[in-house]
C-alpha cells in the first residue's frame, strides 16, 4: 500500500478539469444533503441507487452490454442502458470499452485502472486525471463494433447526461431541494465510489478462489455495495458468465435480477460457469484484437441449470 501511494499514477497525469469540476460538485451536495435528512428522500434515493447501480450498471452496462451474458429484448436492454446512465458513469461506449479493455490487459500495462499504477488512480484518479475523457478517445472505438453499430447506443454515448438531468428535474418538482440532494447527489456519489471499489478495493484486497493470473479478489463487502460485482476473482475466471455469486453466501442480488427476468420470459440464452476447477483454472486467454473482446453470443445453457 505504501509503494501505491508513494507512487500513484495520478499525480503525474495532467487534471480533467470538467469531470473534477462535476465530481467535486456532486460531492459537495452530497455533503449540503447531510442539512436535509428526511426518511422520504432517503428512500427515493436508495431507490434510485438501485434502479442506477444494479438495473443499470451490473445487469446493464457489465453482464448484458460488455460480456453479453445473457440475451434480452432490444426494449429491455435500452432500459437498462438508460438506467446505466444514472450512475453517471459515461455513455455505454465510453464504459463498455473500458471494461474490455481492462480484461485484455488486467493488472498489466494498459490496464486503465490497475492498483498496480496506485490505489488512488484504481479507485478514481484515472476518472480526474489522465485521458479519462467520456466517449472522447479513438483507441476505445475498437472495442466496442456491437454498440458503435446500433443507433441508439450512440445516440445515448453522447447525450449520457439527459437521463439525469430530466430524473434532477422530476425530483425537485416532486419534493425540493431534499429530494434533489438525496435523490441526485448523495445517491449518484455513493453508487460512484461503491463502483470504483470493484476497481481498486477488489484488485489489493479480499480472497482468491481461481488463479486468474491477476489480482482480481472476492470481497463480501464491495458485493453487498455494489449488488453482486464484488464477486470479482470469480467474474475474472468466468468473464462473460451472468452469474458472479457462485456459492450460496455469495449474495449477488445483480444476478437474482437476471433470473426475474428469465422467470418473465425478458431474458434467455443465459451464460453459466462450469464449476469445479477451484485453484487450478488458467489465466483467461485474451484476444490480441480489441474487437474479439465482443461477445458474439454467450453459451446457452439449460433451463433446469439456470435456477441453480
Amino acid at each position: 500500500m505504501d509503494s501505491n501511494h508513494k507512487h500513484d499514477k495520478t499525480f503525474s497525469q495532467p487534471v480533467n478539469w470538467i469531470t473534477t469540476f462535476f465530481m467535486v460538485a456532486f460531492h459537495i451536495g452530497a455533503l449540503a444533503a447531510l442539512f436535509y435528512i428526511s426518511w422520504k428522500p432517503v428512500l427515493m434515493a436508495v431507490f434510485l441507487w438501485w434502479v442506477a447501480g444494479s438495473l443499470g450498471i451490473g445487469m446493464g452496462y457489465h453482464r448484458l452490454l460488455t460480456h453479453r451474458g445473457y440475451k434480452t429484448p432490444k426494449w429491455v436492454e435500452y432500459f437498462l442502458t438508460t438506467c446505466g446512465t444514472l450512475a453517471l458513469e459515461g455513455g455505454p461506449i465510453f464504459w463498455v470499452a473500458t471494461h474490455r479493455k481492462h480484461h485484455q490487459n488486467t493488472d498489466k500495462e494498459g490496464d486503465p485502472h490497475s492498483p498496480r499504477d496506485g490505489g488512488f488512480w484504481a479507485h478514481m484518479g484515472w476518472i480526474l486525471t489522465g485521458k479519462a475523457m467520456h466517449n472522447k478517445i479513438d483507441s476505445l472505438l475498437p472495442y466496442v463494433p456491437d454498440l458503435r453499430k446500433d443507433k441508439f447506443h450512440s445516440w445515448i454515448s453522447t447525450w449520457h447526461w439527459i437521463p439525469e438531468v430530466v430524473v434532477g428535474v422530476l425530483l425537485f418538482a416532486i419534493g425540493g431541494l431534499p429530494y434533489l440532494l438525496w435523490g441526485t447527489f448523495v445517491r449518484t456519489v455513493f453508487g460512484l465510489h461503491s463502483t470504483w471499489l470493484v476497481n481498486s478495493a477488489t484488485h489489493m484486497w479480499g480472497s482468491q478462489r481461481f488463479m486468474t493470473g491477476d489480482d482480481s479478489t472476492n470481497s463480501f463487502w464491495v458485493a453487498i455495495l455494489t449488488f453482486g460485482e464484488g464477486w470479482h476473482n470469480n467474474h475474472h475466471a468466468f468473464p462473460q458468465v451472468a452469474r458472479h455469486g457462485l456459492a450460496w453466501y455469495e449474495v449477488d442480488l445483480n444476478w437474482y435480477g437476471i433470473s426475474a427476468l428469465r422467470m418473465l420470459g425478458l431474458a434467455w440464452d443465459i451464460s453459466l460457469p462450469k464449476l469445479g476447477r477451484e485453484k487450478a483454472i488458467q489465466p483467461t486467454a485474451v484476444p490480441e484484437s480489441p474487437a474479439a473482446l465482443a461477445p458474439v453470443a454467450p453459451e446457452a445453457v439449460p433451463q433446469e441449470a439456470v435456477g441453480d
